[in-house]
């Protein structure tokens, strides 16, 4: 029997913001942020800012002659990242579709997204907008996993990999986002600057299913037929009371309009 108390049953509201302010976040933000190399006075666009957890950390580096513009199409989520907002702050809030920018072109010195091409429905659509709206000196950095990347230790590893395979199969669009992004935004008028991968070790159980929603993933993965039950149950005990590793990788892509390419 599985401990119940490992595993979290429902994904939380406050999912986006508990995965920003973990050690996780704050590193992998961290590096984005550096890439952006935000100037004070810049426009920065956070397509897919989602409550707004991004927002602040540019708005300290454009400073109070910078504009930071964020979109999204969660309403709800768009005003939880209102109610964060401090008197005075630079922030633009946006209600809309990433594919279709609701901005002029080369508007934007810098553009970001963060574990959002993984979702859209089109995104080379999402990136030829960006190209769009980027002026020729802009940069693009988009922090995106892929999960063929993730790897879960277990004793049996054709349930393991079954497992990855509905995450990148079925849990996410686009599950291999990361390794097409190169290629993609090279497509879009894009230079790939760089690419820089940062892998993500956890060794305690409990704190990759809040990233991971271990339970949650596995009751779909029966239902879609990728193991049986009895399979989910030995997989699950197992993660809970074994020796825990699993490790993925998210890509930093760095891109700058290719001026030699027409948007």
């Amino acid at each position: 029997m599985v401990n119940a108390e490992v595993f979290e049953k429902h994904r939380a509201n406050n999912y986006l913001r508990r995965l920003a302010d973990s050690d996780l976040g704050r590193h992998y933000k961290a590096i984005a942020l550096e890439q952006l190399e935000i100037q004070p006075g810049h426009t920065v666009v956070d397509l897919g800012c989602g409550p707004g957890a991004d927002l602040r950390g540019f708005v300290s580096a454009t400073g109070p002659g910078g504009r930071v513009v964020g979109v999204d199409s969660d309403a709800a989520a768009l005003t939880e990242a209102r109610s964060d907002i401090r008197a005075g702050e630079p922030i633009e809030l946006v209600h809309g579709d990433i594919h279709g920018l609701d901005l002029p072109d080369a508007v934007a010195d810098r553009a970001h997204t963060d574990r959002v091409l993984q979702h859209v429905a089109d995104p080379a659509r999402v990136l030829a907008e960006i190209r769009r709206i980027l002026r020729p000196n802009g940069i693009a950095v988009l922090a995106e996993p892929d999960w063929d990347t993730l790897v879960i230790d277990h004793p049996d590893i054709d349930i393991a990999r079954a497992y990855t395979r509905f995450v990148t199969d079925v849990v996410v669009r686009n599950g291999q986002i990361g390794r097409l992004l190169p290629r993609l935004a090279v497509g879009c008028g894009f230079h790939v600057a760089d690419v820089l991968p940062i892998t993500t070790v956890f060794r305690d159980v409990t704190t990759a299913d809040r990233v991971l929603g271990f339970e949650r993933v596995t009751d779909r993965a029966v239902a879609a037929g990728y193991f049986t039950r009895d399979a989910a149950d030995t997989w699950l005990t197992h993660l809970a009371t074994g020796p825990f590793f699993a490790a993925a990788t998210l890509f930093v892509v760095v891109a700058v309009p290719n001026t030699g390419t027409p948007a």
